[in-house]
């Protein structure tokens, strides 16, 4: 059974990433780090189930969540020929319109450690623009420092 990833040259990764995925059923999901403004994204996980998304960019999109934080079991794909990207969906909402036709929310499985360990960062030559964490923190409302990014 394969599971697809859609890597990019623009991340870094952890090997342990590539071990969480391998059991993919349908799609799974993790946090990915420096991303959309905050220190990390990720699914927010009760109960081992994906019941929302700690996200400030676009939060009310379908699915706020990275490329680089879901894989898809490649049996899935195959088995719904007609899901794919929607190529003039609205600048953040390519991942959502993939992942609309293949599953609910509900249905994603969480990785790494329940969604609270980072094992992709979007890494550039750049420092990373911190503006959401940023304004979150002077709210009170910043990222869980406790865990590591």
């Amino acid at each position: 059974a394969g599971v697809v990833y859609f890597a990019d040259d623009d991340n870094t990764y952890s090997l342990r990433l590539f071990n969480e995925i391998r059991s993919t059923q349908r799609v799974s999901v993790w946090p990915v780090g420096l991303v959309g403004g905050l220190r990390f994204e990720r699914p927010l996980v009760e109960n081992g189930r994906v019941v929302g998304f700690y996200t400030a960019w676009k939060p009310n999109r379908p699915f706020p969540i990275d490329m680089a934080g879901f894989a898809v079991a490649l049996s899935l794909l195959l088995a719904n020929p007609e899901a794919r990207f929607d190529l003039l969906a609205e600048r953040g909402y390519l991942e959502s319109s993939l992942l609309q036709s293949l599953v609910s929310m509900e249905e994603l499985e969480p990785k790494a450690d329940n969604c609270a360990k980072v094992l992709v960062w979007h890494t550039r030559t750049e420092k990373p623009k911190m503006k959401q964490e940023e304004l979150l923190q002077k709210q009170g409302q910043g990222s869980d420092l406790g865990i590591e990014v």
